[in-house]
């Protein structure tokens, strides 16, 4: 479950390269807010916590705007092509209990059975759950699979009140014959 990440914003009145410029120089991020059809709310974040934040799938931001909190949840960050930095971010209003679309991230674990070889076609699957308590990741549990058997996206276990908004035949996980292996069994059977 993601947790709400508390970060004090300022309200920014002047716009345009320049001052988007001149904010980055000073270590922050330009922001803006939108959604609910409210105005868009443009907000200057530190830079720091910002970017540790940023590292959660599917951040909830708590921004203290002078004063009045805000529920926000990241939905897109401009990166620097070359340095690791954010440039610009843009947040979309969330409310409690509120049920968003998201992407939350695959990870694939234990060992399928030997001479197989595991492809991860997915590292993301698209669900629907309540903003404030999304899944972080899905956990696929390989152990012991054999060649040839998939795991599609309605074969994930799915945390409750989480339901799957991607296709259901959506192959994530495709478990084949290891090529070392087919070899081996093709000489065997020349042998033989």
């Amino acid at each position: 479950m993601s947790e709400t990440i508390k970060i004090s914003a300022t309200v920014r009145s002047d716009f345009g390269k320049g001052y988007a410029r001149r904010i980055r120089m000073a270590g922050d991020i330009p922001a803006v807010i939108y959604g609910h059809g409210e105005e868009p709310k443009h907000v200057v974040l530190p830079g720091h916590a910002t970017t540790l934040a940023a590292r959660v799938p599917n951040a909830i931001l708590e921004l203290d705007i002078e004063g009045e909190s805000h529920l926000a949840m990241i939905k897109d960050i401009q990166r620097h092509p070359i340095r690791p930095e954010l440039q610009h971010m843009d947040l979309l209003t969330v409310q409690r209990g509120e049920r968003v679309e998201i992407e939350v991230p695959v990870h694939v674990e234990g060992e399928a059975a030997s001479g197989t070889a595991i492809n991860q076609e997915e590292t993301v699957l698209r669900v629907e759950a309540d903003a404030l308590t999304a899944p972080e990741q899905l956990v696929i549990n390989l152990a012991g699979r054999a060649a040839g058997q998939h795991v599609h996206a309605s074969d994930v276990e799915l945390p409750a009140g989480v339901t799957l908004v991607a296709d259901a035949d959506l192959l994530i996980v495709n478990i084949s014959e290891a090529a070392g292996a087919a070899a081996e069994e093709e000489a065997t059977e020349e042998e033989a």
